[in-house]
């Protein structure tokens, strides 16, 4: 197990009697009360076979970051911190931020209709003049279309085939809703705006990615397919099976491919990783996208009062106290959650290799972000 890494402010230290001095010990210390609280409900319930990952990150800085337990029950590996993840669906928010990115070059406007690009979305089933879908709507979730297609193993097959699983699974998929009636949570309609932002830039949608998003952050952990020479450091994920036992072949069938699924779920990364990329989108590191269009994404694009905030690649969480942005993620033998606090400048990524049971990490990272606002 990897010692805490905790990077405080100088002026946490005690050099002094006055009382800024004595209110930055304090706060120090309340720092710490609440990142060991968060240790200890992160870690209470945790199973010996099974590992968790994480960073927090305050201002410009990763202060915490550690991993506990059991990333490869079969070679008995200990996790740490340097431990590869599938992230699952945090990979929206990445070809969402790959949108924007096409967006600011001019590539594609977001009211574009997709079929301007990528004319094989007119075969989806119900689709007319009064249902032309944009991609702004399929990036919020607003096109109407149906979770999954209907498509008997739509979700299997090898990565190099994703594109020809989308195109066989258009014919298979209908409108739950019409476009921008409601917030509908759509897997196929991502896959979609991943093949039809590769269309209209005519480069391939994960060369895309790694060149636009993960080469400039310097996220060197991050991969659509792990290199053979990273595979010691990925954990082996672990899917609940029947009577509480745990399926080990599931994960490691899926690490061969998803079938249409690289768009909304393909990434694989690590906590320290997803922070480069947090941070960016906190306007606290590099920047690659305008501040008007960052914030464009972190803005509810739901209609109605009734459904769920969803901006352009990130949920949003809000009430009295603060704001959250960030996505979840969870797919055979992996659970990942994002979020931050950009009013406060606080951030937490959690990465597990099971995909059921205890810790909840959504609400654990809620609550942090919440006692971490209190001490601002």
């Amino acid at each position: 197990m990897k010692t805490v890494l905790i990077v405080l402010m100088s002026t946490m230290v005690l050099v002094g009697c006055n009382s800024q001095d004595k209110e930055n010990t304090i706060l120090a210390k309340d720092l710490q009360s609440a990142i060991a609280e968060f240790e200890n409900d992160l870690t209470k319930d945790l199973s010996s076979n099974v590992s968790i990952s994480g960073v927090i990150v305050s201002e410009k800085e990763i202060i915490w970051s550690k991993a506990f337990g059991i990333s490869d029950t079969e070679a008995q590996v200990k996790a740490d911190t340097t431990i590869i993840y599938r992230t699952g669906s945090i990979s929206k928010s990445f070809t969402a931020f790959l949108m924007m990115l096409l967006v600011e070059e001019g590539t594609i406007k977001l009211n574009d209709p997709v079929e301007k690009y990528f004319p094989e979305i007119k075969k989806l089933k119900g689709y007319s003049d009064s249902t032309i879908i944009t991609f702004k709507q399929l990036a919020a979730h607003t096109s109407g279309l149906i979770r999954e297609p209907n498509l008997k193993n739509a979700a299997t097959g090898p990565i190099s085939d994703w594109e020809d699983k989308i195109l066989e699974s258009i014919p298979k998929t209908n409108f739950k809703y019409k476009p921008d009636e409601r917030f509908s949570y759509s897997n196929i309609g991502y896959g979609i705006l991943g093949l039809a932002i590769s269309r209209a830039a005519n480069k391939p949608f994960m060369d895309l990615v790694e060149e636009k998003i993960f080469e400039p952050l310097n996220m060197e952990n991050s991969y659509f397919v792990v290199p053979e020479n990273k595979m010691s450091k990925l954990s082996k994920g672990l899917a609940r099976g029947s009577l509480g036992t745990f399926d080990r072949e599931k994960p490691k069938r899926e690490h061969k491919g998803r079938g249409y699924k690289v768009p909304n779920g393909g990434i694989y990364s690590t906590p320290n990783d997803l922070a480069k990329f947090m941070l960016c989108n906190m306007g606290l590191s590099k920047k690659l996208l305008s501040k008007e269009n960052m914030t464009l994404m972190q803005k509810s694009q739901s209609p109605g009062d009734k459904t769920p905030s969803y901006g352009l690649g990130f949920g949003i969480q809000q009430d009295s106290l603060l704001t959250v942005i960030g996505h979840g993620g969870m797919v055979a033998g992996y659970m990942a959650a994002l979020s931050f606090d950009k009013e406060k400048s606080n951030g937490v990524i959690l990465m597990r290799n099971y995909s059921g049971g205890e810790p909840n990490i959504m609400a654990l990272s809620l609550n942090l972000l919440k006692a971490l606002n209190e001490l601002n």
